[in-house]
């Protein structure tokens, strides 16, 4: 038996079931459900195929929310970390460039007279 130890602490997933961590497993239990669920409620007045393509775009985001990992945020907290900066704190982001060496030659050109 061999286990794995990350050279960075920190980076330790521990796995339950299948290789996968419990918000990985239980996110896969929860798409697998909502894609159930859509088929039996969708199936009678869709058709096989289109309840079927129906529970893929619906347990797609719920599968989403166990994988993904976009610098070290989950999906709940990359989700919100979008909606403050482009919905909530939206407004234009005007770069400056301060040139220290100029403002310094001014400095000393008033410093003279």
């Amino acid at each position: 038996m061999e286990i794995k130890i990350p050279k960075e602490i920190r980076r330790h997933k521990e796995t339950i079931f299948f290789g996968l961590s419990t918000r990985q497993f239980v996110c896969s239990m929860l798409a697998v459900g909502t894609a159930v669920g859509v088929y039996f409620a969708a199936k009678s007045w869709l058709g096989k195929e289109s309840a079927s393509w129906l529970c893929l775009l619906a347990a797609a985001p719920v599968a989403i929310g166990g994988f993904f990992n976009y610098n070290d945020l989950t999906f709940e907290q990359f989700v919100w970390a979008w909606f403050k900066s482009q919905i909530l704190f939206a407004r234009p982001r005007v770069f400056r460039a301060d040139n220290i060496y100029c403002q310094a030659i001014v400095r000393e050109g008033l410093k003279d007279d």
